[in-house]
């Protein structure tokens, strides 16, 4: 399984959320609403989620084994500083 492109949708300036992610693998299957948070160790990547009836909030799609995981934030991570990067390299363009 190979992440084949990763798509940063909405970027936060304000915030703990700093962006909204989808990523897709093998050309064939897309993840959306991946989160980028600020979190107090740095940034992490949160997997979509959905509120229950009873106000917990559980993943709706999320990596089995934790070198997916890692795959998974990796590659999040890299292209929200890509984009962070270009974007400080020709402000007033929208990202």
């Amino acid at each position: 399984m190979v992440i084949t492109d990763v798509r940063i949708r909405k970027l936060h300036a304000e915030g703990r959320m700093k962006a909204i992610v989808s990523i897709t693998f093998d050309d064939a299957f897309a993840v959306h609403d991946i989160k980028v948070v600020e979190g107090d160790k740095g940034l992490f990547v949160a997997m979509p989620s959905k509120r229950m009836p009873d106000g917990e909030y559980k993943d709706i799609a999320h990596p089995i084994s934790s070198a997916v995981r890692e795959m998974v934030q990796t590659a999040v991570l890299k292209e929200y500083e890509a984009v962070l990067a270009a974007a400080e390299s020709a402000p007033g363009e929208e990202v």
